[in-house]
């Protein structure tokens, strides 16, 4: 791997621990790694990304996603429902999925997240019809050059047994259970600059048992992985937790063993003051999905209180069935509108929605080796052009990043290696692969 130097940039946006912002900087990457950030590090051994007009950051970290979703954006039926009635409507289509459909939906959901300046995106994957398995999404991201955190999902409770997916989606849980050992076995890396973690993810609290996500806790602390699920996303999950259990989620998740600093849970829209601070106490991670929670009705996550707590947040776009989009900067500037409108103008910045972009989603998904642009850590960065119409008149370019754009970068890098080069993936043949995408598409709607 050659030496990568990025030079001149108007601003490195460092998140290190002082949070520095350095003018006219340079940044020096070997090996995957970030050697050096300062002034004047010119090598004559380097390959040169000339960065004058543009914003360095470190790389966006989508903190939950379905990957499978991006071949059912903007569905009749499902446009305008709540959760349980939009899953209702693409349950039966989903069933419907097979191996092919995983994968090049997964490919084309990541080079669109490429696009937007992520460069880790985790994955929560939970249904497994026609042969599909998490494998495929797993191929999917090696091709496409990003990091990425699958985790081996599941559904097991039925219509038929009171809950909410159709009988032919959900598996037995022993099953479940071998194949989380298997894929865990087979894929995941715990060293620093991994490619690849897998994770532990019971779909959520209306599609599988307590024994399974008791069982999946206790294998994901004797493997080493992280555990993920849904938890407390709108007034019908509480309402149905408290049905069906005699508690609200957060008491769930605490009998079962699902807090703690290797757990993190999707949406929490609906966490009180006594959950919040059992996340606190329990350092257990949140991935705030604000477009998706729009999208859905579910409501405005309670993130300043979350923040204020001390809880980890990070970002994330969900699936592109709820969202219909991908762009994980776009979700930053709805992170900080939303706890606007909540709370005023004062309640979030754009630099502390960028935080919770990079630095917020890496600490999350356990990745202290990422998110930030200081020598030792991984070289993942977003290279942003704010030389452009989005940007005229921009007085702080920083801040414009989330405040006006630009939404696509200019460059990205993951560990060391260019994903993206002047705006477009190098990767993939991103043409093609959006062709294969829509007669998939097609084939489902015929």
């Amino acid at each position: 791997m050659s030496d990568l130097l990025i030079r001149n940039a108007d601003a490195v946006v460092t998140m290190n621990a002082r949070r520095e912002e350095l003018a006219g900087a340079d940044v020096y990457l070997r090996d995957g790694v970030i050697l050096a950030v300062g002034h004047g590090l010119a090598r004559a051994e380097a390959e040169v990304i000339e960065a004058r007009g543009c914003v360095v950051t470190p790389g966006l970290v989508n903190t939950h996603h379905h990957l499978y979703q991006t071949l059912t954006r903007a569905v009749p039926g499902g446009q305008d429902a709540l959760l349980f009635g939009w899953l209702k409507t693409l349950y039966p289509i989903w069933a419907r999925f097979g191996p092919e459909e995983m994968f090049v939906s997964a490919q084309v959901g990541l080079a669109e997240l490429a696009l937007s300046g992520c460069t880790l995106s985790s994955d929560h994957l939970y249904l497994y019809p026609n042969g599909a398995r998490l494998d495929d999404t797993i191929a999917a991201a090696g091709e496409v050059g990003l990091r990425f955190q699958p985790t081996r999902g599941a559904m097991s409770i039925g219509e038929s047994a009171g809950g909410l997916p159709p009988d032919a989606l959900v598996e037995d849980e022993a099953a479940i259970l071998d194949d989380m050992i298997r894929v865990v076995d087979a894929f995941h890396d715990q060293r620093a600059g991994a490619m690849i973690r897998v994770g532990l993810a019971p779909c959520s609290p209306f599609s599988v048992s307590r024994e399974l996500m008791r069982d999946a806790a206790l294998l994901a602390r004797d493997k080493g992985v992280m555990l993920h699920t849904h938890l407390a996303e709108n007034d019908e999950d509480i309402a149905y937790s408290l049905d069906r259990f005699g508690c609200r989620p957060g008491q769930y998740a605490e009998d079962l063993g699902w807090t703690g600093p290797d757990v993190w849970h999707a949406h929490c829209v609906k966490l009180v003051g006594s959950e919040i601070e059992l996340f606190s106490r329990s350092r257990t991670g949140v991935a705030h999905c604000p477009c998706s929670n729009c999208r859905l009705g579910s409501g405005i996550a309670p993130v300043r209180a979350l923040r204020d707590a001390g809880v980890g947040v990070g970002l994330a776009v969900d699936g592109s069935a709820s969202n219909d989009a991908g762009n994980l900067i776009a979700e930053a500037r709805m992170a900080m509108l939303l706890q606007r409108v909540a709370l005023g103008a004062d309640a979030m910045s754009a630099r502390e929605a960028l935080e919770i972009a990079t630095l917020g989603g890496a600490r999350v998904l356990g990745r202290d080796d990422l998110g930030r642009i200081e020598p030792g850590k991984r070289a993942d960065l977003a290279i942003w052009d704010v030389s452009g119409m989005e940007t005229a008149g921009a007085w702080d370019p920083v801040a414009a990043l989330v405040l006006c754009g630009p939404t696509r970068v200019r460059h990205l890098i993951v560990e060391g290696r260019q994903v993206v080069r002047d705006g477009q993936i190098v990767t993939l043949d991103l043409p093609r692969l959006v062709e294969r995408q829509r007669a998939l598409a097609r084939r489902l709607v015929a």
